[in-house]
């Protein structure tokens, strides 16, 4: 099994299809939380818990980060989030250009501009889209470089602290930048800042941490099947 960047192999089995779920399930995400506010109905501190509905799938996109780090190393990484960046740029664009796009008649008087502007337009504002892009480049590299450093530092040793340490701080930052871009550009309101932050980041802690035996398992077979174990000496 290879343990250097330098020796791994020119393709991969699997890594087109862990690829691919990556950036399909940021897509998703990011148009889920365009879409709804939800209200859990509890409060911390008199703080109401509130999440944008990417948070409950969002997560996902930092186990797969996990692991295409942990598995194909930081630079395959890298690429890959490149690659979920020019994706979420290329929906926001078609988005926008749909949303300028006249409507049909029928379809107006039946569903109407206002509707996909309020839902799916939300993809294309400015405010929203610098928040997204912004908050997933800084949470994603942070949470790939440290992840990376942390393997070569703990000699490939306790995985799950190392994807859940490094995903605390790279879900921080995500959420932080994330909320206060948006609140800044007037997406969000200011009264519903902290609640933002608060329930978006333990969500999504949350849900990283049990996933932690999906991210053992894949991580293993992944290892196994492509005889690779990539350490960024």
């Amino acid at each position: 099994m290879s343990s250097q960047l330098s020796s791994q192999p020119a393709s991969f089995k699997y890594l087109d299809v862990v690829a691919s779920f990556f950036v399909g399930i940021l897509i998703v995400s990011n148009i889920a939380s365009s879409a709804k506010i939800v209200d859990v109905g509890i409060s911390i501190f008199s703080i109401p818990l509130a999440f944008d509905g990417g948070t409950l799938l969002f997560p996902l996109v930092y186990v797969l980060g996990d692991v295409l780090t942990e598995v194909y190393g930081f630079k395959t990484a890298r690429r890959v989030i490149w690659t979920g960046f020019a994706a979420m740029a290329l929906t926001t664009a078609v988005f926008f250009l749909i949303g300028i796009m006249p409507g049909e008649a029928f379809w107006e008087a039946e569903v109407g501009s206002k509707a996909y502007n309020g839902i799916l337009g939300g993809m294309s504002y400015g405010g929203i889209v610098l928040a997204s892009l912004s908050a997933y480049l800084v949470g994603e590299f942070s949470n790939a470089k440290i992840l990376s450093k942390l393997k070569v530092k703990m000699k490939g040793q306790l995985l799950w602290v190392r994807t859940i340490g490094s995903s605390l701080i790279g879900e921080g930052l995500d959420t932080i930048v994330f909320v206060l871009i948006a609140t800044l550009t007037g997406v969000f309101g200011w009264e519903i800042f902290w609640s933002l932050v608060i329930t978006n980041y333990i969500l999504k802690c949350s849900i990283e941490i049990l996933a932690t035996p999906f991210t053992y398992w894949v991580c293993a077979f992944l290892k196994k099947k492509e005889g690779v174990d990539i350490y960024d000496i």
